[in-house]
């Protein structure tokens, strides 16, 4: 045990407003993928809004944004819900419902019991956007170890 758990924050934007046809099938599939994630190894925290998914969080600059942010044992555990479960399925169809971004998720160590705030979150981004990968914000393709805590 580092002390230290794992930030992940990705944002998406769609192609059509959230309650558009095209993205029904996105959206019926938020509570199921959101639940999977919750009782997967390894999980920890994710941010709510007042529904059970980050699309109740909104973003007023462009409410095509969805935002999601979560806490994770390790890059592991996350990698495995992310890439080797049910959630892959959902990760494939991501073209019919989101546009490109060049940056579009962030990975960071937080202490322990720390929970992250949206703003965090895109900073994280602008970080990996502006200097690439760093201990401060990174990607799975250029993890970094959690931080080592000397004891006094």
């Amino acid at each position: 045990m580092t002390g230290f758990h794992l930030a992940q924050f990705n944002l998406a934007r769609l192609r059509a407003p959230i309650d558009a046809p095209e993205t029904a099938d996105f959206v019926a599939n938020l509570d199921r993928i959101n639940a999977m994630a919750e009782s997967h190894a390894g999980f920890v925290w994710r941010l709510k809004g007042e529904g059970f998914d980050s699309t109740s969080q909104p973003i007023k600059s462009d409410p095509l944004l969805i935002p999601n942010l979560s806490v994770w044992e390790t890059p592991q555990a996350l990698g495995a819900f992310v890439y080797r479960s049910d959630h892959m399925a959902v990760l494939k169809r991501r073209r019919e419902w989101f546009e490109h971004m060049d940056v579009y998720m962030a990975l960071w160590w937080i202490p322990v019991g720390h929970r992250p705030a949206f703003d965090d979150g895109f900073e994280r981004l602008d970080i990996l956007a502006r200097l690439g990968p760093t201990i401060d914000a990174f990607t799975f393709r250029d993890a970094f170890p959690a931080p080592v805590v000397e004891r006094a």
